[in-house]
């Protein structure tokens, strides 16, 4: 591991990104809630949450760090589940690999819930998309189009409205 004994702590965070592709036939039973393992969205959540708490199990040489706080959201698009994590901590290293390892859980678990219904699925998408505080400061990814995709089309699940544009 890399020797952080000279660092200071401070404040950090990190927030990253991930997206699950899902044909439109398997993604309307997501929709109305009749995926066999029950809700994808969900579980991924907490599937996140739970491996972000354990990234250096998962990341030789990653340090092990108490988070102060995770998140993980899902959310249906029209070709997909986009998955956003924000991980903090305050600590001598920063939060990134955490918030990759939530993102990347996550879509994992997406594909296991609904494996049954298209095993098609593609994952995709997955990188840092900011990163606060620490030595080498502050990063923000440009925006814009994603690599594999274009810009996604949003599906609100209450209204059932289609928001157009990019995926943020």
């Amino acid at each position: 591991m890399v020797d952080v004994t000279q660092k200071g702590v401070t404040s950090r965070v990190a927030v990253a990104h991930g997206f699950v592709r899902i044909g439109k036939a398997a993604l309307g039973k997501i929709r109305r809630l009749q995926a066999p393992k029950g809700n994808p969205l969900e579980i991924a959540r907490i599937a996140g949450i739970a491996a972000a708490k354990r990234t250096a199990e998962w990341i030789p040489l990653c340090h092990p760090i108490a988070l102060t706080h995770i998140d993980v959201t899902t959310r249906l698009c029209e070709n997909g589940v986009e998955i956003t994590s924000r991980a903090t901590a305050t600590a001598q290293t920063g939060v990134e690999m955490e918030a990759l390892v939530a993102v990347s859980a996550a879509a994992l678990t997406v594909y296991d819930m609904c494996k049954a219904l298209d095993k098609g699925m593609e994952i995709s998408d997955i990188y840092l998309a900011e990163k606060r505080g620490g030595k080498s400061g502050d990063y923000l990814r440009a925006s814009g189009v994603s690599r594999s995709g274009g810009a996604r089309k949003v599906v609100t699940r209450k209204s059932g409205t289609v928001a157009k544009g990019s995926h943020r």
